[in-house]
């Protein structure tokens, strides 16, 4: 049987960084903390009753990196922040966050989580 290898990452590679964070948390946020559409999202997370753990890449040192690595994640066609993951798993900007909100997966994925008790 053959066991395909892992892709193994070092502690100073930003994407094992932005994985071992986005693991350790219900809801992560990356965010800049003069970012208005990562306030918006943090505003309904919160109007929600979920508590996110926010990542402000402004006020890390290493930020810059970080933020770098999630524009690869998220690819070009968005900003790299807020990038928002849920349950270890990425979700996207806001623009995802907003429309799984408005098609109702948002609550299930909180749920799911354990991010949300309704």
């Amino acid at each position: 049987m053959q066991h395909q290898a892992k892709q193994s990452y070092s502690g100073n590679d930003p994407l094992w960084r932005i994985e071992r964070m986005a693991a350790e948390n219900a809801v992560v946020m990356f965010s800049m903390s003069s970012c208005c559409m990562c306030h918006a999202v943090k505003r309904l997370f919160c109007g929600m009753g979920v508590n996110p753990t926010v990542y402000e890449l402004d006020e890390d040192p290493r930020g810059k990196e970080i933020e770098k690595a999630l524009m690869r994640l998220m690819g070009s066609s968005s900003p790299a922040v807020p990038a928002v993951f849920i349950g270890g798993k990425l979700v996207g900007s806001m623009d995802r966050v907003m429309a799984s909100h408005i098609n109702g997966s948002l609550v299930p994925l909180l749920k799911d989580a354990g991010a949300l008790w309704l």
